[in-house]
């Protein structure tokens, strides 16, 4: 096939765009992307003015309508893109009803996360007391901690909630929960005040409490539930899409092999449960011919997949991979339904075009590219390309197509890419879509039924080849460089390595396809911006109420600290730290010093210390046994970057956050002092024994600016430049106090807060004058709240 026949697969016969051609289901996509790229929303008038620009493009005279229609297209996508996210931006929850006790009732959506002594799930509102009124309709992320009360998913409560908008951590590489919140449409997140008037309204009713009622069945025909049992958290995932079960060290697992998405009732299992339905239509007509003349074979076929493909997202409670999915099914059944001939790029455009229209917040996910990149490359390589090859090499090529195709995306969106997931993928796809999947819903539907004893036992038939392939994946795990971590790439390096695949999967024969693998280099081997001899970078990662500080030499990392982990599980050295670490391109941490033992510094140490083994230093020999001591005095040497501790002295008693470890870094006459969480009495002291020493361009402000340290006294001794906070948005402690970001301002200090700012970076050693780069400043997004003033 030459490369001409191969463009001419996306092109209509005339050459003319149809309205609904792939052409122009690309430029609608592109007009999506452009807007959710902008930095803020655009003035309304200019957003109307654009709805009605592409309607007059779109209607066009044909003989003009190419290149005029994609421009419309565009300009559409756009504009209904920035109306959807204004909407939802809109509906976030109102700063009158911050931090305010307000009484909702509403009915529990999904199902709700239990833990030891929390429970989490989202909250649908259908009526508000007073000002409150105001959140009817709105969905919110709820908390309930330590409270009596179980509540079951579907179940409908009032509840007396203190809420707020919105808000993550911003981070390199860190998940961004503002971005997943517009998409899922989330008003505000909060947690349950313990009030008399938390009451059941309704018993549990509806399709997610018989998903509940499912998972739970399955739970007792397997025989419980935890580590011994991985079969059955798998079988109730492919099944009703209960994750629940799930902990981090399997979402590792499915990470490192590459099969995370079969874990997800995605499209593919409903794919082929909807082409199976269709196979058995076509036994029935085979032995009751009479059939075709009701209703024509084709029809009826495709009438049965649809209703089969409706009924599987229902059991995954219509989630939005799910739905997105099930749209892109019914695209093409409907064209069979309307006995409208269509090939498969029509097909595929129409589906886009549907799903991009219905909900274009969904492009914000990584599964809406993955999915349908992964479509595009196989309809790109199938027509000639895979099905000339015999069946394993077909299974083999195919794999490979989706390996190569999809490995840029995968980098971008989480920064790693699976050595190990192209070869599991080649027995894993077929084993659980064709044994695993079907055996749970053959189970699920007797289940439904009431036949308990054969549903059990295909229950134990698809959590045996549940365990079995489970065993062989973490083996897999296990091997050397399964999975590969790389650096944060920037949109010129996806789009380079997204062309270099491009180019290897174009027909065979095309001379010079080698230098393809050229454009993949600034994706696999990123140039990271070197730094000299005697040059260090410190970033204060965004962890909310706790504290991280990398600080990093020309060939040495340090980590101070590792933020903070929670009794409700979130571990925030797991969730943010270690993927900030990854993103900037940190290969190995040479040492880790934990100023003190406090959870809000100490909390992530375990899994800082899993994913980059490294010497420990810490004042608290009680919590660490292992680890180093830190006492002033001590000093080392990096890369021409001199390190000292100042703080504690030998023999000082451990007294928490008075024996924080007090750091002192030099870089070619540029010093940073971080302070931990000392008070004004180890402050006073500091003045008055090393004053000489406490003299900095930067300092990290001591105890995240509570009102019991920063005195005077210290402020006036370090006369820092950048004064750096890392405190929680809206923390319960008021952290940072006005009073003391007064007292630095006026020593002529900057105040940078990463509640207000995100992640602040700055380089030491190279200019006299040192410049902060705040995160949420320099990385815009119409999702994000509006970042503090730069000081």
């Amino acid at each position: 096939m030459s490369s001409a026949q191969a463009a001419s697969r996306v092109q209509s016969p005339s050459g003319s765009q149809p309205l609904l051609g792939i052409g122009s289901a690309l430029a609608l996509l592109a007009g999506v992307s452009f807007a959710l790229g902008l930095p803020e929303f655009p003035p309304d008038a200019l957003v109307w003015a654009s709805v009605a620009v592409a309607v007059l493009l779109l209607l066009w005279p044909r003989s003009f309508a190419g290149a005029v229609r994609l421009l419309g297209a565009s300009l559409l996508g756009a504009a209904v893109t920035l109306l959807s996210a204004q909407s939802a931006m809109q509906q976030r929850l109102p700063a009158v009803l911050e931090g305010r006790d307000v009484q909702v009732e509403g009915r529990i959506q999904g199902l709700p996360q239990y833990a030891p002594d929390s429970i989490r799930f989202d909250f649908r509102v259908d009526d508000g007391a007073g000002d409150a009124a105001v959140l009817a309709g709105r969905l919110l992320r709820v908390g309930w901690y330590r409270g009596s009360e179980t509540p079951a998913a579907g179940s409908r409560w009032a509840l007396t909630l203190r809420l707020k908008a919105p808000r993550g951590v911003d981070n390199p590489g860190g998940f961004d929960f503002e971005r997943y919140a517009l998409q899922r449409r989330l008003a505000a997140t909060g947690y349950v005040r313990e009030a008399p008037s938390n009451l059941q309204l309704a018993a549990p009713s509806g399709l997610d409490a018989l998903r509940a009622r499912l998972s739970q069945q399955m739970v007792e025909a397997l025989g419980g539930e935890g580590p011994a049992h991985a079969g059955s958290r798998f079988v109730r995932a492919l099944s009703v899409a209960d994750t629940r079960g799930f902990g981090e060290q399997d979402w590792e697992t499915l990470r490192a092999t590459g099969v995370s998405h079969l874990m997800s009732i995605s499209g593919m299992h409903i794919s082929m449960l909807a082409g199976l339905a269709a196979l058995l239509v076509r036994v029935l007509y085979w032995l009751w011919p009479p059939l075709g003349l009701r209703v024509p074979l084709p029809q009826g076929a495709a009438l049965a997949a649809l209703l089969v493909a409706v009924g599987y997202a229902a059991l995954a409670g219509f989630g939005l991979a799910t739905v997105r999915s099930l749209l892109m099914i019914a695209a093409a059944l409907l064209a069979v339904l309307l006995r409208r001939s269509s090939g498969p790029w029509q097909s595929y455009a129409l589906a886009l075009i549907v799903l991009v229209l219905s909900d274009p917040l969904s492009v914000l996910g990584a599964g809406f590219w993955l999915s349908f990149i992964g479509v595009a490359w196989l309809l790109w390589c199938m027509p000639a390309e895979l099905t000339s090859l015999p069946g394993w090499r077909r299974l083999l090529g195919t794999q490979l197509v989706a390996s190569l195709g999809l490995l840029p995306l995968t980098v971008f969106f989480f920064g790693q890419a699976s050595i190990a997931g192209s070869v599991a993928n080649l027995f894993a796809v077929p084993w659980v879509s064709l044994l695993v999947v079907p055996l749970s819903l053959l189970a699920t539907g007797l289940l439904l039924l009431g036949a308990t004893v054969p549903a059990t036992w295909l229950l134990w038939l698809a959590a045996q080849a549940m365990d079995l392939l489970w065993w062989l994946l973490q083996w897999m795990e296990g091997l050397p460089h399964a999975q590969v971590f790389l650096p944060e790439p920037d949109l010129v390096t996806l789009a380079l390595a997204v062309i270099g695949a491009l180019w290897l999967l174009l027909p065979r024969g095309l001379p010079a396809k080698p230098l393809a693998l050229l454009l993949w280099l600034p994706l696999v081997w990123p140039r990271m911006t070197p730094l000299e001899h005697g040059e260090a970078t410190l970033t204060v990662l965004d962890v909310g109420q706790g504290l991280a500080v990398l600080v990093r030499t020309r060939e040495h990392a340090l980590l101070v600290d590792t933020g903070p982990a929670f009794g409700s599980g979130l571990d925030m050295g797991e969730a943010a730290v270690v993927p900030a670490l990854r993103a900037l391109g940190v290969q190995q941490l040479q040492r880790v010093l934990v100023s003190h033992g406090d959870a809000d510094h100490a909390g992530g140490a375990g899994s800082v210390l899993r994913a980059y083994p490294a010497e420990l230093i810490s004042s608290d020999r009680q919590r660490f046994p292992r680890a180093s001591g830190c006492e002033s005095g001590d000093s080392w040497e990096w890369d021409g970057v001199r390190f000292e501790i100042l703080h504690p002295p030998p023999h000082f008693p451990y007294l928490r956050n008075e024996s924080s470890c007090v750091l002192r870094v030099e870089a070619r006459g540029s010093t940073a002092l971080l302070t931990g969480d000392i008070g004004a009495l180890i402050e006073a002291r500091l003045a008055r024994e090393q004053a000489h020493m406490l003299k900095a361009d930067v300092v990290l402000v001591p105890h995240h600016g509570s009102g019991s340290s920063s005195t005077d006294a210290f402020v006036r001794a370090v006369g820092a430049q950048h004064a750096l906070i890392g405190a929680g948005h809206r923390n319960r402690f008021g952290h940072p106090r006005a009073d003391v970001v007064a007292r630095w301002q006026a020593a002529g200090a900057a105040v940078w807060n990463t509640a207000d700012q995100g992640a602040l970076s700055l380089r030491l050693g190279r200019e006299a004058d040192v410049a902060v780069d705040a995160r949420r400043a320099s990385n815009r997004r119409l999702w994000k709240a509006e970042p503090a003033p730069v000081p």
